[in-house]
């Protein structure tokens, strides 16, 4: 049996109303709501079809149907129109990764609480393993009378920042000079080869302001390459579930929460999955504690290298071509910040 326009346009109407009301569609609502030019009787003989077929599927207790695995997967991979964001989505986006480097590293918790307050669903973002990053160049940035922003930026465009309270003076001149001596003694080094060969502990300068300067820096120092190493993840919108129709059911809303709960877990199959927007529904997913649920992530690069992950995580029933077309503009934009950080760091570097 073949898919027929047909069968399609009406396979689409039944997702579209079932993800828009979360109630079995009948032939009935299907001609009443969208101008197919058929009756609910040949609508009804083409159901039984997609549902022979594997396209539907025929709750017990309602004489509609529901898309099964099999439809939301053809739907996504080819009746999925792309949504245009609206500009008041584009505007929160934009508002809310405004950031100055002292905040930078607050972005990525930022991308997974626009993720969960514009699409409802639970969030997160990620930032992957550093053990292999190479450090570019370090930069100490003034704040106030005793505090600097440590910046570290490796090669694959990770970006950490950390703010320093310091207990000694300092000026503009002896941090510009602090940061060419560390760039100098530590770019095209891995963070584990710093760490491990402890070259930290070699650095000396002939400046006395600057050597006290250096005591005070250098711990932070270590200590943020450290954190460097260490997969973050950070998820928002947990609550969201409760008030999607699919978890009414709270025994099924506690076995999604202790799910996610199990944050190493669940950070080992996002870091496994390939670059790009990637959707995976119901049974694709490996985890059996995933089998009801898609999961999309979206990767975001500095200079076509992925530097970490978006995503969501919510019921099979989703407005797929939102949530796509949310994340990659998210992404994008995370991208783009992520580059503009990186391209203004070097531009100090070379001052």
């Amino acid at each position: 049996m073949e898919l027929s326009e047909r069968k399609l346009k009406i396979l689409q109407a039944i997702i579209t109303d079932y993800v828009t009301c979360a109630e079995p569609v009948g032939s009935r609502s299907i001609a009443k709501k969208y101008d197919l030019g058929i009756s609910p009787a040949t609508i009804r003989n083409e159901m039984a079809d997609l549902e022979e077929m594997g396209y539907l599927t025929h709750p017990h207790t309602s004489a509609g149907r529901v898309p099964s695995d099999k439809a939301y997967r053809l739907y996504v991979n080819t009746l999925m129109m792309k949504t245009k964001l609206s500009k008041v989505e584009k505007n929160i986006i934009a508002e809310k990764l405004k950031t100055d480097v002292s905040q930078f590293e607050k972005m990525i918790k930022d991308a997974a609480c626009i993720l969960s307050e514009i699409t409802n669903l639970t969030s997160f973002a990620l930032t992957p393993s550093q053990e292999e990053e190479v450090l570019k160049f370090v930069k100490l940035l003034p704040v106030d009378e005793d505090s600097v922003i440590l910046m570290i930026v490796s090669t694959k465009g990770k970006v950490t920042n950390t703010a320093l309270k310091l207990n000694t003076a300092y000026n503009n001149e002896s941090l510009e000079l602090l940061s060419k001596n560390m760039t100098y003694n530590y770019q095209g080094r891995t963070i584990t080869e710093v760490l491990k060969n402890s070259i930290i502990k070699d650095f000396h300068s002939d400046i006395g302001a600057m050597s006290a300067l250096a005591d005070n820096v250098m711990p932070n120092f270590m200590k943020t390459l450290e954190d460097m190493l260490n997969v973050n993840l950070y998820m928002e919108g947990l609550t969201n579930i409760f008030n999607i129709p699919e978890y009414n059911d709270l025994e099924k809303a506690k076995r999604f929460l202790e799910m996610l709960d199990k944050k190493e877990e669940l950070t080992k199959k996002i870091l496994e999955r390939e670059d790009g927007i990637i959707v995976t529904i119901g049974d694709e997913n490996c985890d059996e504690t995933m089998k009801d649920c898609t999961v999309i992530t979206a990767t975001y690069h500095i200079d076509g290298k992925p530097v970490g992950k978006i995503g969501v995580i919510g019921p099979t029933r989703m407005k797929y071509a939102e949530v796509t077309s949310i994340m990659e503009y998210l992404s994008e934009n995370l991208s783009s910040a992520f580059q503009l950080e990186c391209k203004e760091g070097e531009e100090s570097k070379d001052e």
